[in-house]
């Protein structure tokens, strides 16, 4: 999702098919939100394992800081990510059709010693979750972003505050 090249982006979005989108675009969503410069592809590790290594090494010369990856059934993309790069890869397991993404979460979270995966929870929310944890692994040395995920905190307990229960029947 970028034009340049070039240009920084601090966290690489990957997918393993454009039809995971509407489940990673809750990662992008929440970078935006936050300011925080991202990179968003499809690239599947069986089908485009060559393009997926050359992608991460040139994230890594842009000033990528944390990979986000995305993928379903036997959801490998986490795992070939991290097996590329020494950066933090948080894996989002996408939901699938016969298993209703349980087969992603566990091909996800089952990754061998030595090559960790932080794996959060299956569909938008974990991919929603999952950049919050690069920002807040972001924010420990940027007082900006801090302040902006504090605020965001902030909002959220007071709207759980706000919250009122429906009248019985």
């Amino acid at each position: 999702m970028s034009e340049n090249n070039q240009e920084e982006k601090l966290v690489g979005i990957v997918m393993g098919s454009t039809s995971d989108w509407d489940v990673m675009k809750e990662a992008a969503k929440m970078c935006r939100d936050f300011g925080v410069s991202f990179e968003a592809r499809a690239l599947s590790a069986h089908r485009t394992p060559d393009e997926l290594g050359e992608w991460i090494a040139n994230m890594e010369k842009r000033g990528c800081k944390a990979f986000i990856a995305g993928a379903g059934g036997a959801a490998h993309l986490a795992g070939v990510v991290a097996s590329h790069t020494i950066l933090p890869t948080f894996g989002v397991p996408i939901p699938s059709k016969y298993m209703k993404g349980l087969d992603s979460l566990l091909a996800t979270v089952q990754m061998p010693k030595g090559i960790p995966v932080s794996t959060l929870a299956i569909g938008e929310a974990g991919a929603a979750n999952a950049a919050l944890a690069v920002i807040a692994m972001l924010a420990i040395n940027n007082s900006e972003l801090k302040d902006k995920l504090i605020e965001f905190r902030a909002k959220q307990s007071e709207k759980v505050r706000k919250a009122t229960l429906p009248e019985l029947d």
